[in-house]
């Protein structure tokens, strides 16, 4: 093949790729954008359901050396305008002051509970409880086991039908619980419900109120808001459409007890639990023909911290990139698969494509233009033209998903933090998103050796009032 013909053939790839991107992009942004537009509206016109009943909940929240902002994140979930939840802490063999921080701000005592083991977990080492709070609060101290296994604890502790997992460095809104159980009321068939993840980098809450938001004062965590808000409005919003949602973050999500231990649980073996749980829902009930729904509400909220250094991002990312690669090579069966209808044509290729392979195939083009360019065989002024062209519209779709978000929850912003998030908005899609393709192109170097290592990311002491 002549160098000519080869790099004729990967411009006519690159352009179906944008293509298909692109248009998915511009769909998943205008349903998104309408959805929030038309949730709003409902709520002005007071046009919904209010009722008093309660689906009972239990809150489990894993932590491992989570001594900086366990005590905060447990007050802010007792500030929850919801009636009828407990709280569960699984310490998971930290080697801090984790638990004695919990024990001593909830005053809690050791109680002797034995714990029915429906799920596989390691074993615990002591149950600490306390119903002096508007809740019952439990602990429990188990040996490391990971994040997969500290939340088959607390299924194994919950008392309640359906449990919420949440991070140990989050906070959720005071509302969420109430608006996360809603799709469950409204339909009998819903086994899995996402919530909403927003960075909690320049908000300021009080008793789970955001009573002022701004952008955040770094920049790297300013462009993190931009990239969360265009990923949880597009792409979810529009799967929810079809029950094609195959990601549920383990920052915040609500699941149905009894059908996530008949599917077994977290599988421990894992770096990315809560995608592989959500998928193995999605086989689990069409292999057995069960009617199921797992839906996306969102408007429930769950504020948490992102990295505010590249160290940390890169750690993270690296982390999402393998959890992702596990969850489709292990129900790679469910790719175009008329069993699995539209997640199995739909949602798995295009995680497969624009989200495992994206990082590959865009430094494939980086290296492809900076070749074509080294051998004469490309036109400049067209190649940046089409970087520009890439560059406004990627943007112009980021700033509606952002300000769409911001306009419908009825948050403020300053003119100063508009002109940054427009500043950012170009940066991070010209810059910190290759870097992070690099980071994830790379993240299965050394699989089999690091597939187990998280890397310790620093937190930051939240400031709950």
């Amino acid at each position: 093949m002549s160098p000519k013909l080869f790099f004729e053939c990967v411009g006519i790839f690159f352009i179906l790729y944008m293509i298909g991107y692109a248009s998915f992009l511009f769909l998943a942004v205008s349903v998104g954008s309408s959805t929030l537009y038309q949730l709003k509206r409902r709520n002005q016109l007071k046009n919904e359901l209010l009722q008093e009943f309660y689906v009972p909940v239990t809150i489990v929240v894993p932590a491992h050396n989570e001594e900086v902002t366990i005590v905060s994140t447990i007050r802010s979930l007792l500030c929850l305008e919801y009636k009828l939840y407990e709280i569960v802490i699984v310490d998971d063999g930290s080697t801090d002051n984790t638990a004695r921080l919990l024990i001593d701000a909830f005053e809690m005592k050791q109680i002797a509970r034995p714990i029915h083991r429906m799920v596989p977990c390691q074993p615990e080492q002591a149950v600490f409880e306390t119903q002096a709070f508007k809740v019952p609060i439990t602990l429990i101290c188990k040996k490391n086991g990971g994040k997969a296994d500290a939340l088959n604890m607390g299924i194994n502790v919950s008392k309640y039908p359906y449990f919420v997992c949440m991070d140990a460095d989050s906070v959720l809104q005071y509302d969420s619980l109430e608006k996360i159980v809603r799709p469950v009321l409204e339909d009998g068939t819903v086994v899995a419900v996402g919530g909403v993840v927003r960075p909690c980098n320049g908000a300021e809450t009080q008793n789970g109120h955001v009573i002022a938001y701004r952008m955040p004062s770094q920049i790297l965590p300013c462009m993190q808001v931009l990239e969360y808000d265009r990923s949880f409005l597009a792409a979810r919003i529009l799967f929810d459409r079809f029950n094609g949602s195959i990601i549920i973050s383990g920052a915040f999500g609500l699941f149905k007890k009894s059908v996530v231990i008949d599917a077994g649980g977290y599988d421990t073996t894992t770096m990315g639990e809560d995608m592989e749980l959500v998928v193995k829902l999605h086989v689990f009930c069409r292999e057995h023909n069960m009617p199921y729904r797992i839906r996306y509400a969102t408007d429930a909220v769950c504020w948490t911290q992102a990295p505010d250094n590249l160290g940390d991002l890169c750690k993270q990312r690296r982390r999402w990139h393998i959890g992702l690669f596990d969850s489709l090579t292990r129900h790679r069966r469910m790719l175009a698969n008329p069993k699995y209808g539209l997640v199995g044509f739909i949602s798995y290729l295009y995680f497969l494509i624009y989200e495992l392979f994206s990082p590959y195939i865009e430094l494939f083009g980086v290296a492809t233009v900076a070749l074509a360019f080294a051998v004469d065989l490309i036109n400049v002024p067209f190649m940046i033209l089409f970087f520009l062209i890439y560059v406004v519209y990627s943007a112009i779709l980021s700033l509606t998903a952002f300000f769409a978000r911001i306009h419908t929850v009825d948050l403020k912003l300053g003119f100063t933090d508009v002109l940054k998030a427009i500043g950012l908005c170009t940066l991070e899609l010209s810059f910190l998103r290759f870097i992070l393709a690099w980071v994830r192109a790379t993240a299965l170097i050394g699989y089999r050796k690091r597939r187990h290592d998280w890397g310790q990311i620093q937190r930051k002491k939240i400031h709950f009032e």
